[in-house]
C-alpha cells in the first residue's frame, strides 16, 4: 500500500508545480436502486434455516470515482503523463449477500508512465502504479479491483485498477505487444497475495478485426483449488495454495467484415487453456460468439448468438481439470454466465447457450433482451468453490456428494432499457429471472422458487 501512497503524492506534486501541460479533471458517480425476491433460488431456507438471511431484499449503492490526469511533452519528443483517482462507494440496507449500511473509501489510480516514439516507427509506453488493465476480450484479466462486501457497491463494481501494475507496450503500426506485472486490489478480509505477469501480443485488422495471444504465469498466490472427491461420492478436496504456479494461454480473435451475403455478420472466438504441473491441473475453455446486424430495418436490431463452457473437475480422474476464471470481465455483455446466475456460477464447471436480441427505437433508447440456458460441464463436481455439497440417499444409501446430478442449472432472462439522457448522463433499468432446472432442484430435493430481481440506476461520467 505504501507504493500506492507514493506514487500518488509524486504525481500530485507533479500536476501542483504546474509541470503539466494538460491537465484533465475526472469525475464519476452514480446511484443504483435495487430490490431482489428470491434471492440465490431461496435456498437459504433449506441449507442454512437458523442463519437469518432475507431471500427478499433492496438496497441502494452510490459510489463516486475522481480523479486528475495529465500529459507533458518533454523535449525529446516524449510525453510524459500519469493519473491519480480516489473511489468511494456505500450500500444503504442491505444487499443480497447480506451486507447492509457498508462503504469504503480508496485510491483507485496512482500512476505514473512515459510514451516514445521512436526514428523505427515503434511507439514505447510504460507505465508504473495503480491502474486498468484489460487483455484481449477480458476471458481473464480485466478486473483489478474487488467490490462489493463490506467495500459496498455489488452491483455497481466500480473499482477496476489494479492494486499494482507495471505495464510494458511496444507497438509498431497494427501490431502492439503488452508486457505486464499485476497485483489485484483484493479485499482486505480476502487477501489472498495473489501476483501475476505475462506477455500479450495482438494484431488489429483495417475493419475491426483482431487476433491475438495472452500468456499468464501466476507467480505468487495463496488462493486454494477446489477438487471433486474420488468418483464424486464425499466431500471435495480443498487444496490450499493452489493457483500459484498456474500457468494460462488465452487466443482470441475477431473476423473483419467481409462483403457479399457476410457483410451484416460478426465472428469472435476465446480458447483459453492452463497448466500447473505441481498439481497435475489440466483446464480449458472457449467462447464462440456471432452477431448479425440487420441493417435496414427499423430500430437497428441485432441478434447475438454465445456459446460458452468451462472445464469442470471429472471426479473419475485423478487430475483436477477445474478451469480457474482469474480476473475475468463479469458484465453481461462480456463474460458473465448468465444474468442473476452469474451471481452464483463462476466460470468454472459451467456452459452455457446465449441469445442476445438488442434494439434501438431513437439515438438515445436502448433495449436488450438477454436469454441465457446455463448447464454443468461435469456432475458430482463442485460448480462454484465446494458449493452444494449435501447427503444424497438416491438408490437407498446416504452419500455425500458436491455439484449437482442433473446438467440442467437454470434459465436467466434479462430485459434491459438504457437510456442516454446527455452527453454525461446516463439511465439504465431492467428486470431479471432465473428459473431453475432439475440440476439446481436436486441442491435442495425439491421445487426451488423463480428468483426475480428490478434495478434502475443513472450514472454521470464527466
Amino acid at each position: 500500500m505504501s507504493s500506492r501512497f507514493i506514487a500518488l503524492s509524486v504525481l500530485l506534486l507533479h500536476i501542483a508545480m504546474g509541470t503539466a501541460s494538460a491537465a484533465t479533471v475526472h469525475l464519476q458517480a452514480g446511484i443504483n436502486a435495487v430490490g431482489e425476491q428470491n434471492l440465490f433460488w431461496n435456498f437459504s431456507d433449506t441449507v442454512a434455516p437458523d442463519a437469518g438471511f432475507d431471500p427478499d431484499t433492496e438496497w441502494l449503492e452510490l459510489y463516486v470515482k475522481a480523479g486528475l490526469s495529465f500529459e507533458k511533452g518533454l523535449d525529446s519528443g516524449s510525453v510524459f503523463y500519469g493519473k491519480a483517482s480516489v473511489v468511494g462507494s456505500y450500500t444503504a440496507g442491505t444487499d443480497a449477500y447480506d451486507f447492509d449500511d457498508v462503504g469504503r473509501t480508496g485510491l483507485e489510480e496512482a500512476y505514473l508512465g512515459i510514451r516514445v516514439q521512436t526514428d523505427a516507427g515503434l511507439t514505447v509506453d510504460f507505465s508504473l502504479g495503480p491502474r486498468e488493465l484489460k487483455l484481449g476480450t477480458g476471458m481473464l484479466v480485466a478486473n483489478g479491483g474487488s467490490s462489493g462486501f463490506e467495500r459496498g457497491a455489488i452491483k455497481f463494481g466500480p473499482r477496476k485498477a489494479w492494486e499494482m501494475a507495471g505495464i510494458l507496450r511496444v507497438a509498431h503500426d497494427t501490431v502492439t505487444g503488452t508486457a505486464f506485472y499485476i497485483d489485484p486490489n483484493e479485499r482486505p478480509a480476502l487477501d489472498q497475495n495473489n501476483r501475476l505477469a505475462g506477455l500479450d501480443l495482438r494484431y488489429d485488422g483495417p475493419r475491426g478485426g483482431y487476433l491475438g495471444m495472452t500468456y499468464i504465469d501466476v507467480l505468487e498466490s495463496e488462493s486454494p483449488y477446489v477438487q471433486a472427491s474420488p468418483g464424486g461420492t464425499g466431500a471435495p478436496n480443498i487444496l490450499e495454495g493452489a493457483r500459484d504456479g498456474t500457468k494460462a494461454l488465452n487466443l482470441y480473435a475477431k473476423v473483419d467484415p467481409v462483403e457479399g451475403g457476410l457483410a451484416n455478420w460478426v465472428f469472435t472466438a476465446d480458447v483459453a487453456f492452463e497448466q500447473n504441473d505441481r498439481i497435475d491441473l489440466d483446464a480449458w475453455a472457449g467462447r464462440v460468439q456471432g452477431i448479425y446486424a440487420f441493417a435496414d430495418m427499423p430500430w437497428m436490431p441485432t441478434i447475438t448468438y454465445t456459446y460458452q463452457t468451462f472445464s469442470g473437475d471429472d471426479p473419475d480422474t485423478p487430475g483436477l481439470e477445474r478451469f480457474d476464471p482469474l480476473y475475468y470481465e463479469g458484465s453481461p455483455s462480456a463474460w458473465a454466465t448468465g444474468s442473476k446466475s452469474s451471481m452464483v456460477f463462476i466460470n468454472s464447471n459451467v456452459q452455457a447457450h446465449a441469445l442476445a436480441l438488442r434494439v434501438q427505437p431513437s439515438r438515445s433508447d436502448i433495449f436488450t433482451l438477454r436469454v441465457a440456458h446455463i448447464r454443468a460441464n461435469e456432475l458430482r463436481s463442485p460448480i462454484q468453490f465446494g458449493q452444494a455439497t449435501r447427503v444424497d440417499t438416491t438408490g437407498g444409501t446416504a452419500n455425500l456428494i458436491a455439484g449437482v446430478t442433473d446438467a440442467r442449472l437454470s434459465d436467466d432472462v434479462f430485459l434491459e432499457y438504457s437510456r442516454v439522457i446527455n452527453r454525461n448522463t446516463f439511465l439504465t433499468a431492467g428486470a431479471s429471472v432465473s428459473l431453475p432446472g432439475d440440476g439446481t432442484d436436486s441442491i435442495v430435493g425439491g421445487d426451488v422458487p423463480n428468483w426475480t430481481g428490478l434495478f434502475v440506476n443513472i450514472v454521470v461520467n464527466y
